[in-house]
C-alpha cells in the first residue's frame, strides 16, 4: 500500500449491498402496485432494461446528471413493471426505498480492511455510479465517514466507464494516476475502465469479497 497515494472503492457491490435484494424488493412492491410478474421474471426484465439504459448512456458519452438519474431509474421500473397502472407511485416508493440505509448492509470486511490499509497520508474515498440518493445511505454507516472523497457520478457529470470520471480522482487527490488504486466489482466499468485512465485496480473476487482484498492487501 506504500505505492500508492489513495485508494478509491466503488459502492454498490462493493462495500454497500440491498438488504433485502433489489429482485426482492422490486417483487414486493410491485406485488402491492398490482404487477403479475413473478420475482425471476422482475430479475429478467431488470436486467434488459438496465442494459438499454448502458446502450443508451453509452451514445452519449457516459454524461450524466441528476436529471438523467431520475429518468434512468423512472424508464427501468416502468419497463419492469408494464402491467402496474399507477407506475409513478410504484416507481416513486422504490426510488425513496433506496435511498434510505436502512436498506443496505456494509460489507461485513470492510472495518477490519480499513484497518489493515490505513496509514498516514493515504487517501481513502469512495467513487460510484450513483446519485445524490447515495449520500443518505452513507450517512447511516459511521464506518465510511473514514473516506475522505466521495465522488458520485451524476454530481460530476460522468459515469463510469468514461475517463473523466476517473480524472476526477486524479484531480481531487492531486497524484497522478498510477498513485491511485480503484476497487471495484465490475470487471468492465471498474477494472478495465480504472486501468485504461491510467489507475491500478483490484477486482472484488465473489463471493469472498472484501474479506479476500483484505487478506491480499495485508500479505496474508
Amino acid at each position: 500500500m506504500a505505492d500508492y497515494k489513495a485508494v478509491f472503492f466503488d459502492a454498490v457491490g462493493t462495500l454497500i449491498h440491498p438488504e433485502p435484494s433489489a429482485t426482492h424488493v422490486y417483487f414486493e412492491v410491485g406485488r402491492r402496485f398490482g404487477t403479475r410478474h413473478t420475482p425471476d421474471e422482475i430479475a429478467v426484465r431488470f436486467l434488459q432494461a438496465f442494459r438499454q439504459q448502458e446502450d443508451l448512456d453509452r451514445t452519449q458519452a457516459w454524461r450524466t446528471s441528476e436529471e438523467r438519474e431520475l429518468r434512468r431509474w423512472r424508464d427501468i421500473v416502468g419497463y419492469v413493471f408494464d402491467d402496474v397502472t399507477e407506475r409513478d407511485s410504484c416507481f416513486a416508493e422504490l426510488y425513496t426505498h433506496f435511498a434510505q440505509p436502512t436498506s443496505w448492509r456494509l460489507d461485513s470486511a470492510l472495518e477490519l480492511l480499513v484497518e489493515r490499509i490505513q496509514q498516514p497520508g493515504l487517501i481513502l474515498g469512495l467513487a460510484s455510479n450513483y446519485d445524490s440518493r447515495l449520500r443518505s445511505v452513507l450517512a447511516g454507516f459511521p464506518i465510511l465517514a473514514k473516506f475522505q472523497h466521495v465522488v458520485i457520478s451524476s454530481e460530476i457529470g460522468y459515469r463510469k466507464p468514461a475517463p473523466e470520471f476517473f480524472r476526477r480522482l486524479t484531480d481531487l487527490t492531486k497524484s497522478s494516476p498510477d498513485k491511485i488504486l480503484y476497487v471495484g466489482d465490475d470487471p468492465v466499468s471498474d477494472f478495465e475502465a480504472a486501468r485504461a485512465a491510467g489507475l491500478d485496480a483490484m477486482l472484488i473476487e465473489k463471493p469472498a469479497g472484501l474479506k479476500a482484498l483484505g487478506e491480499k492487501l495485508a500479505g496474508a
